[in-house]
């Protein structure tokens, strides 16, 4: 039985970190800043391709 609560402690230790960092990441709107530092990079990338200008 103290294994599993051990276990059961571990697990729930794990859920409340992953917890924290995905509110962490809400809370300061984390993914849009770091969408907006790689867009420059992403329009250089997208601005290279060729395209087919025939309609």
């Amino acid at each position: 039985m103290t294994v599993f609560l051990h276990i059961l402690k571990i697990v729930a230790i794990v859920v409340l970190a992953l917890f924290a960092l995905t509110f962490t990441v809400y809370f300061f709107n984390l993914d849009m800043k770091l969408t907006a530092a790689i867009y420059p990079w992403l329009d250089k990338q997208y601005d290279k391709v060729k395209r087919d200008q025939h309609l």
